[in-house]
């Protein structure tokens, strides 16, 4: 009954496999979802999608297959309130207070809550709103929606007012994590993690399960052994190109920066102007009297560093191949220069580009950039910052 929505995973572009749909068939024969839709979007999500990229996909695919689920009519619920006492009787011990059930065995127990439903779905012809008796909405009768009652039925209602039936697949709380769309910085930081390089350093300040294990037991007494915490060892240089053309991509390049400060212990940071120059800058109120000589940059900061440019790389092609063509100074060495300067000191090296892949052909100067870095040149995207975060790696 579950190929439909197997089959609508696959065409939203969820990777899912067949291993991975018997995994969530055996999960729904084990009864891990057994009457409860909310556990069941969680089981098939767990199951069936490994990559966090794709969660969005398989939201709307659960949307589609599942259209309607808790908009139940009335004629519907006649059929629905047969469902099996003591699986009534589980779940009330499973969500009610010792209180509420209480109330529920003084209306006359779980038999009784049914029969009533019954009876007073047959006698009401229309929606009745607000209340104590009728099923409608807003109202404290045991039946009904967006109300409030302790040994309620909930009828026929889009989504909770006390969150006790939340239709998560609709939030789609995932959806800025499609691998195509440009980033903020929650998702940057989960592409940013691939660069992470884990190390021992420092003082003994973390305990060693295993060697306090081996210890003792070689000893014969407690032996407790620390280790160095683990910390995130990679080093990285950054250069920002900002101004002109760079804009429009402000937000998303400062999400970026935020995202990298948070992720990386070691992160120093430079300002550019379109391309790199003899000159770069902390601080851009200050981009003419508080510059940093690129050189000194260059010495400080050894080839154990990754080096990353965040730029459009759209300009004058003249301004990357010849002295002189910067718009805002004369550059006694060509743009290109520097770049392959920076590329010499820093091996593992890479260009992010905010502006669309599909758009680079059409722009001599990204072309020129893109040829220097070698194709190291990908996407402000989370499939782009993916396969940056690789390249850096290798």
């Amino acid at each position: 009954m579950f190929l439909p929505f197997f089959e609508n995973l696959r065409k939203s572009g969820v990777p899912v496999s067949l291993r991975e749909y018997l995994t969530f068939l055996e999960g729904m024969k084990a009864g891990l979802a057994t009457y409860d839709v909310e556990a069941f979007y969680y089981l098939a999500r767990t199951a069936m999608v490994k990559d966090e990229r794709n969660i969005d996909k398989f939201d709307r695919a659960f949307a589609a297959s599942f259209k309607g689920l808790e908009d139940i009519s009335f004629d519907q619920v006649l059929d629905a309130v047969n469902v099996p006492s003591d699986w009534l009787r589980k779940m009330a011990e499973k969500h009610l207070s010792a209180e509420e059930k209480a109330e529920i065995e003084a209306l006359g127990g779980f038999e009784k809550l049914m029969e009533t439903l019954r009876e007073r779905l047959k006698e009401q012809e229309g929606r009745h709103q607000g209340g104590s008796k009728w099923i409608g909405t807003a109202g404290t009768s045991p039946f009904g929606a967006y109300g409030y009652n302790p040994e309620g039925v909930r009828i026929g209602q889009k989504e909770s007012r006390h969150q006790r039936a939340v239709k998560v697949w609709d939030k789609r709380e995932f959806r800025n994590l499609d691998d195509t769309v440009e980033l903020g910085t929650r998702n940057i930081k989960v592409a940013l993690k691939r660069l992470r390089h884990w190390a021992r350093e420092g003082a003994a300040d973390e305990l060693d399960l295993d060697g306090t294990i081996r210890a003792t037991a070689e000893h014969g007494y407690l032996d407790v052994k620390t280790r160095p915490e683990r910390h995130n060892a990679v080093k990285v240089v950054l250069f920002l190109d900002i101004g002109g053309s760079m804009d429009p991509h402000v937000k998303v390049v400062e999400e970026l920066f935020s995202a990298a400060r948070s992720e990386f212990k070691h992160l120093e940071y430079y300002y550019f102007h379109n391309c790199l120059y003899e000159g770069v800058w902390r601080d851009n109120r200050r981009r003419w009297d508080a510059q940093t000589p690129t050189h000194e940059v260059l010495r400080t900061y050894g080839p154990d560093y990754k080096c990353i440019f965040v730029g459009d790389a759209s300009m004058s092609p003249y301004e990357i191949a010849y002295p002189g063509g910067a718009n805002e100074h004369w550059n006694a060495e060509a743009g290109s220069v520097w770049l392959e300067r920076a590329r010499q000191q820093w091996s593992k090296n890479l260009w992010i580009n905010p502006v669309p892949e599909k758009y680079w052909g059409y722009t001599h100067s990204i072309q020129m950039i893109r040829q220097i870095f070698e194709n190291r040149m990908v996407p402000m995207t989370l499939a782009g910052l993916d396969r940056g975060m690789r390249e850096l790696t290798r």
